[in-house]
């Protein structure tokens, strides 16, 4: 059975209220159990959690942040913001859910990039496009020859 909590209290799927284990979640399948997965004794003291949350926190907005950037900037930019995402899903629930989610979307456009019609169809716009391409190249070269555009006149 599922359980939602936050807390010391716990919401079941079914809607009875239980006792939640300070925002641990289970669930049935087989991804892991959401929550905190600092050590026991780091857990233990709540000034030493928090501090450890905040480490997590900024060490993940360091990554996020060089991943924004290299959007912008060469880099594996999306790699790096989802290990950023990665590091905060190891404290925060929220990030656990954002990553359960991002994994499930793209596992699903995997599968639907691997469909023999979807590919056709990718393969089709990808020569359509070539041919046009190609099509206004070779009006340009018959028209101008190989003389860049900033350099013809008229």
């Amino acid at each position: 059975m599922e359980e939602w909590g936050f807390g010391r209290r716990a919401v079941r799927a079914n809607g009875e209220e239980g006792s939640g284990n300070l925002g641990q979640v289970k669930t049935e399948s087989k991804e892991r159990a959401l929550g905190s997965r600092a050590p026991q004794f780091v857990k233990a003291s709540r000034a030493l959690h928090l501090s450890w949350q905040v480490g997590v926190f900024l060490v993940g907005l360091a990554i996020v942040t060089a991943g924004v950037l290299m959007l912008a900037l060469p880099g594996p930019g999306w790699l790096v913001i989802f290990t950023g995402l990665a590091v905060w899903a190891t404290e925060f629930v929220w990030a656990q859910i954002v990553l359960r989610w991002t994994r499930r979307k793209v596992s699903e456009a995997a599968k639907r990039a691997l469909d023999p019609r979807v590919r056709r169809r990718n393969m089709t716009i990808t020569a359509v496009g070539a041919a046009v391409a190609a099509v206004l190249v070779g009006v340009y070269l018959a028209r101008y020859g190989l003389a860049m555009p900033w350099e013809v006149a008229g």
